[in-house]
């Protein structure tokens, strides 16, 4: 497996470039950075770049990366969402340093630093509703108004906080706010709010607390607790830095960590925010945060993908000071590259055509390799019997075709079938409806693994399958889930986007004998038919989803 914690980036990004220079000045002697993921949510394609960049900078520069759960908005998080996170982030081979952390596990911390903030003439109780305090704030033209509760005593605010520590405040009455600059350029630091009423159980602390900190306040503050030398975040958070910092310079923190941009990975034809994947979710539109239609790490692990092919990707991505769009064909490279070097090979007709081969004396056993580069991967055993399936396209009664044009079955002409004989199609037999129910068809003895004779030469290959000696399977192909590739930044309502052929199931395939154990999480190459990963099912039929076709030919492209 290729080594997850690979360079992060490109040699000499932005970040690299800060973190060496203050190795080199000493300012941090360790690096430690961390990956924060609040728990509202499933992981997706989009985090993904966030943890190669935090674990792979961590493992570059001989330092710790931290995984720690923002969970200070009960409403949202539940263990449901830790639990999967948690799976995502080893399943894409990291570890991390420690024990997984909680914003928490500081809350009484926290509290005892917003006290201080009180006590300092820094922040106090505002009793502003959520509507007047947007009016108060003022916009990005205009400079915002002074809470009339902004000069309330410190003992006063701090007695009112404890208050609403106890419980004793209903919601939306009391807020703590910090003091900061209402004529401020950046609104962020307008007084914002610090603590709100939220008399809801936590999913770790339960009813501990009637009172959470906001993310901006809990944030900086937890990297100070961890140590954390180079807080490394997207660049939405960029207007929230200042504040970040006014944090850092006005409390006594044990170390003074610093804040960092880089671009977010955007894809065209994918929505990766958290928001409207739940509504994706919530409204039944896919069948769950794994769906394999999802961009979400378990909807890409249950799909077929591998994490190496996501590493991959998303180390070769530019770190960079700006967004942008990555179009969807280049994760899909690395997928089929992935794939193409490391899933081993099988036959699966998808829509059968029964073939009789009207001179096998009895059934036998054929060889064939599992991968044709990778002899290490071993050989698998093809049952070859009187009765066989071939796919319906892969034949033509038109007798006309050009072998250049068309290189498959007509009567009168050779193929050959993969790993085994060539055959001679020599009849159609036809049902009662008129339609082709069977081939008649001769093989060319000795030749599997061999030139026919002067004057046999076939078409082209094709696969096939035992008739007896096969098992029936039920196949799922996805192909991306939105028609719109700016589904996730357009003007268009998200599930009008929705590609209504996202998913089409076959009912009736056959897959060769050696699928009948086929382990789950492991990705094969339908031979000329694409990549598929076994779905797991109670029932015994056999369910394989669509990964990926094997090229950009608009089947199972996203």
């Amino acid at each position: 497996m290729t080594d997850p914690h690979q360079s992060a980036a490109p040699a000499g990004n932005f970040i690299e470039q800060i973190i060496r220079d203050d190795l080199a000045t000493g300012r941090v002697e360790r690096v430690v950075t961390r990956f924060p993921p609040e728990p509202n949510g499933y992981l997706h394609i989009g985090h993904a770049k966030s943890i190669c960049l935090n674990f792979g900078l961590a493992a570059q520069y001989g330092g710790d990366c931290h995984l720690r759960f923002d969970d200070t908005n009960p409403e949202k998080e539940s263990q449901e969402y830790v639990d999967a996170i948690i799976a995502d982030v080893q399943w894409l081979g990291f570890e991390w340093a420690g024990p997984v952390r909680y914003a928490s596990d500081y809350f009484g911390q926290l509290y005892e630093w917003a006290l201080y903030l009180v006590d300092n003439g820094l922040a106090y109780v505002c009793e502003l509703n959520a509507e007047q305090m947007r009016d108060y704030r003022g916009t990005l033209t205009e400079p915002g108004r002074a809470s009339p509760y902004r000069e309330r005593p410190a003992a006063e605010s701090r007695a009112l906080l404890e208050q609403m520590r106890r419980g004793d405040i209903n919601e939306g009455k009391m807020t703590l706010r910090a003091k900061i600059d209402m004529a401020a350029a950046n609104i962020n630091l307008r007084d914002p709010v610090l603590y709100r009423v939220r008399k809801m159980a936590h999913h770790r602390t339960g009813s501990e607390w009637s009172i959470y900190p906001n993310y901006d306040f809990a944030h900086g503050q937890e990297d100070a607790i961890e140590g954390v030398s180079h807080s490394v975040c997207t660049l939405e958070f960029a207007a929230n830095r200042p504040l970040y910092e006014w944090f850092v310079d006005n409390l006594p923190l044990p170390s003074k960590p610093r804040q960092y941009e880089f671009g977010r990975l955007n894809l065209n034809y994918t929505v990766t925010s958290k928001r409207k994947l739940k509504k994706l979710v919530d409204e039944g539109v896919v069948d769950g945060w794994d769906d394999p239609r999802m961009p979400t790490i378990s909807g890409l692990r249950r799909r077929g993908v591998s994490a190496a092919a996501i590493r991959q990707f998303c180390n070769s991505l530019a770190v960079a000071k700006t967004d942008g769009v990555v179009d969807i064909a280049q994760f899909e490279h690395f997928i089929r590259d992935d794939l193409n070097n490391n899933a081993p090979r099988a036959m699966c007709v998808i829509n059968p055509l029964k073939v009789v081969v009207t001179n096998c004396q009895q059934g036998e056993l054929l060889s064939a390799a599992n991968h044709p580069n990778r002899p290490e991967l071993g050989e698998r055993q093809l049952p070859f019997d009187a009765e066989l399936y071939i796919d319906a396209g892969d034949f033509s009664e038109d007798t006309t075709l050009s072998r250049k044009k068309f290189k498959r079955l007509v009567i009168g002409d050779y193929v050959r079938l993969r790993g085994g004989y060539i055959i001679q199609a020599d009849e159609v037999v036809r049902g009662s409806d008129g339609e082709i129910a069977q081939l008649n068809c001769s093989l060319v003895a000795g030749t599997v693994g061999a030139d026919g004779p002067d004057g046999v030469r076939p078409r082209g290959v094709i696969h096939w399958v035992s008739a007896q000696r096969s098992q029936p399977a039920e196949l799922r192909l996805y192909d991306r889930l939105f028609t719109n590739p700016e589904a996730d930044g357009g003007d268009g309502e998200l599930l009008e986007q929705i590609n209504p052929a996202s998913l089409s199931v076959v009912a009736d395939a056959r897959v060769e004998q050696s699928l009948a154990e086929a382990p789950l999480g492991v990705t094969y190459q339908f031979e000329r038919e694409g990549y598929f990963t076994r779905e797991g099912s109670a029932s015994d039929r056999l369910v394989f989803n669509l990964t990926i076709g094997l090229r950009d030919s608009g089947r199972g492209q996203g």
